[in-house]
Parts: structure tokens; sequence; C-alpha cells
């Protein structure tokens, strides 16, 4: 097919892809606090992940950014996609990776500090507002199961709220 048959307008809803991995050790998780001089979620605990750039399938995109972040490996799988409704002309779509059996030693990095957390101890902690639902969702997912599908959106009061299908 010619790349002019592919339909991409300035008027169709455009998606920025970026990539969110879960690296768990039992009931532990791999997340990031925000470095106090970030923009966007400073001092707050996330997942960890990044942009897709260009030329990059996902696959390699998750290692990447996990590589850069923690200066770790692991075996990932895609276990869901969530397609966050950021403004009305363009969305993110979050390519949602678990990990396991990870090798190598964390390295600093200048995304913050990068940590092994209790699934229990998440609710007590400063997090982004979807960490949470994700979380829950994933902790229940063993590889080889389907992966889940969801959206998030803000409403009224501009908060974030995430809807996980099937």
């Amino acid at each position: 097919m010619p790349r002019s048959d592919q339909g991409v307008l300035k008027d169709r809803y455009m998606l920025i892809p970026r990539t969110a991995i879960f690296v768990r050790r039992g009931d532990e998780y791999l997340l990031i606090k925000g470095a106090p001089t970030k923009k966007l979620w400073a001092g707050k605990y996330n997942c960890l992940g990044g942009h897709v750039e260009r030329g990059e399938n996902i696959q390699f995109s998750a290692q990447r950014e996990l590589l850069e972040e923690t200066g770790l490996l692991a075996d990932l799988w895609l276990c869901g996609t969530v397609i966050v409704d950021a403004d009305p002309s363009t969305g993110i779509c979050l390519f949602v990776f678990c990990g396991e059996d990870v090798s190598g030693e964390i390295k600093a990095s200048a995304e913050g500090a990068v940590d092994w957390i209790k699934k229990d101890a998440v609710s007590s902690l400063p997090v982004v507002e979807d960490l949470p639902v994700l979380l829950a969702r994933i902790h229940k997912m063993k590889k080889g199961d389907p992966a889940f599908a969801a959206r998030s959106f803000y409403d009224e009061s501009d908060q974030l709220k995430v809807v996980i299908g099937e």
C-alpha cells in the first residue's frame, strides 16, 4: 500500500507511542521516584519507560528504556495497551510491559531514583495517578496471559481516570 493510502490527515486523532515497564520480583516492583528537577512527575513514583523513538519497535524501546533508566536487563513481555486521551487532537498510546528475571546492577539515572517497592507499600507513596490501577491489574497477570486494553481520560475536574477492559 502506498504512503498516500495510509489516511494520515491533520484532522484525525493522532497518538504518541510510549512504553510503561513494570518489572517485578515476587511482590516487589521496580519503581522510579522522579528526580526533583524533572518537569513532569517530580518526586512521584512511577513505573519505568518512555517514548518510542522513530525506527524502534516497542519491544526494543522498552528494553532500551529499562537499560537507560536502571542499568538492568529483564525478560519483558507486552501485557497491555492504554490509550490516553491527552487532548482533543492528540493522545498517548502506552504499550505496557511486564518483566521478570532481572540481571545486572541498578545504576543511577538523571530520571530519578530506582528502587524495589513492595506492592502493598505503593498506596502510602506519592505516585502518578494511573500507577495503582495499572499495578493492580498487572499484579494478577502471568506471562502468557492475554494482554489487556485500557483507556485513560480526564474527567470534568481534570482528574485522570483509567478504564480497563479485556
